[in-house]
């Protein structure tokens, strides 16, 4: 029974532990579904033009900068194996003002990802059907996915592993029909190795593809979420999300040279559906099919980003952070209706005021912020020995590694542009603003919400 006891210990808040069900393939295959999506569909014609031909290389780069960040998640979701994320960990570090500003910023991160995918759902993929103005076919896909996201959770799950499946095949053709390509000598090795753009060197361009690069293997940090429920996470997690990530990674690049060696550069730049440029260089397929497969996947990632983005407006509306209006469940379905209406409302009106690129780079900068806390965050708790099992310890990642996320953090940062800096700052501001209210409410309050907070937070 002791022993029972302790693979199953109680919640440090006083109530069970969730039961510990994944093992490290089922993890595994978790965060690279998660990290497997729609972006790479939408943004490879944008990193083209940021970067000129070689694709690649911005991918590689992407993947290696995230792999930085991962090292310092993999450690605190050992340390503490229990959900919260980036927001638990930044209270832990910094206390529940910095914990309030991480959740935020990742709920407005999940926002704005999901008008980006709106606004590539409307582009050329399905032109192959229809040709609509892209800000109505966005608006009217947002209103149906809300739709399907109030209709529950476990309606919304078994689409996503068919979803999942049908993207991943997707993204697999791309890189059979570049082989072929080269085989039958058609496809142009030499733009494999052409970095740089009239206005931008070799290093800037690559600095600034990979900023929209990064956006495509965003998905891994919330993992951490589901540490909690994973057998010997010490041993698990980390195996389980370098191994996604080096796996979708290596995706990413056989992608980018498949696209890269296929389909001239500017024509790559100029497509919002790149993906299906390859596929009609090549033959073979029916662009109809792709182009179907590439809406799946966008419809897909756009649903799963959209159910974060509402349960964790309702967790924070929940927890007092945020109106209480948005706890309003429907009565049948118990799904968050007033949450999942409003996120959906600013996703509507960030898909009518801003382009794929513009929503993607924000999306990145806002993960930059976050990034960027928990990296600090690691350092600043290596002094608390954490919730982990005292035999079996956690993972600590080499102090190199937060250091040089934290450096990537700034240097990617310097990379976006001014208008993009604006929208992003004025929804930091807007957290910062909020957290700060939250705090003067749970100071004259003395609630034993607020108290709670600070226990797990600060001690």
């Amino acid at each position: 029974m002791a022993r029972l006891g302790k693979r199953q210990p109680a919640d440090t808040r006083g109530g069970p532990a969730l039961k510990r069900a994944l093992t490290t393939p089922l993890l595994y295959f978790f965060i690279l579904g998660d990290v497997l999506g729609a972006g790479v569909y939408v943004l490879v014609g944008q990193v083209a033009a940021d970067a000129g031909g070689a694709v690649w290389v911005p991918l590689a780069v992407a993947l290696l900068l995230a792999m930085l960040t991962a090292g310092s998640y993999a450690e605190l979701a050992t340390k503490y194996p229990r959900a919260g994320g980036a927001s638990h960990y930044a209270t832990r570090a910094f206390g529940p003002f910095a914990g309030f500003v991480a959740g935020f910023c990742m709920l407005a991160a999940g926002i704005v990802s999901v008008a980006a995918l709106a606004r590539g759902f409307g582009g050329d993929y399905l032109s192959a059907f229809v040709t609509l103005p892209v800000g109505l076919v966005a608006v009217l896909f947002l209103a149906l996915l809300a739709l399907v996201n109030a209709r529950g959770i476990k309606e919304s799950t078994r689409a996503n592993v068919v979803a999942t499946v049908v993207e991943v095949g997707g993204l697999l053709v791309i890189v059979v029909l570049g082989g072929w390509l080269l085989l039958r000598g058609d496809g142009d090795v030499a733009r494999l190795g052409q970095l740089g753009t009239p206005e931008k060197g070799a290093a800037a361009a690559v600095l600034s593809g990979s900023v929209l690069a990064y956006y495509s293997f965003v998905g891994f940090e919330t993992s951490v979420n589901v540490a909690e429920e994973t057998r010997d996470p010490r041993r698990s997690y980390p195996r389980a999300l370098f191994g996604a990530l080096a796996t979708a990674g290596a995706v990413y690049v056989l992608v980018g040279i498949a696209a890269s060696v296929a389909v001239p550069t500017d024509r790559l730049a100029g497509s919002s559906g790149p993906l299906l440029e390859v596929v009609e260089a090549a033959g073979g397929v029916p662009t109809r099919l792709f182009s179907a497969i590439a809406l799946v996947a966008v419809a897909n990632g756009a649903l799963l980003t959209g159910i974060m983005s509402s349960r964790l407006a309702y967790g924070m509306a929940r927890d007092g952070l945020l109106p209480a209006a948005l706890t309003k469940v429907l009565p049948g379905r118990r799904t968050p209706w007033a949450a999942i209406a409003v996120t959906t409302l600013l996703s509507m009106l960030l898909a009518l005021t801003g382009s794929v690129a513009t929503l993607a780079s924000t999306l990145v900068l806002l993960l930059l912020v976050v990034f960027l806390i928990v990296n600090t965050a690691v350092l600043v708790l290596r002094r608390d020995p954490g919730e982990a099992d005292e035999d079996a310890g956690h993972f600590r990642a080499p102090t190199v590694l937060p250091v040089l996320g934290i450096a990537s953090c700034v240097v990617l940062a310097t990379q976006i542009e001014a208008a993009v800096w604006l929208r992003g700052l004025l929804v930091v501001a807007v957290g910062t603003v909020l957290a700060a209210f939250a705090a003067v409410r749970g100071t004259a309050g003395g609630t034993d919400r607020g108290a709670g907070a600070g226990r797990d937070g600060s001690e």
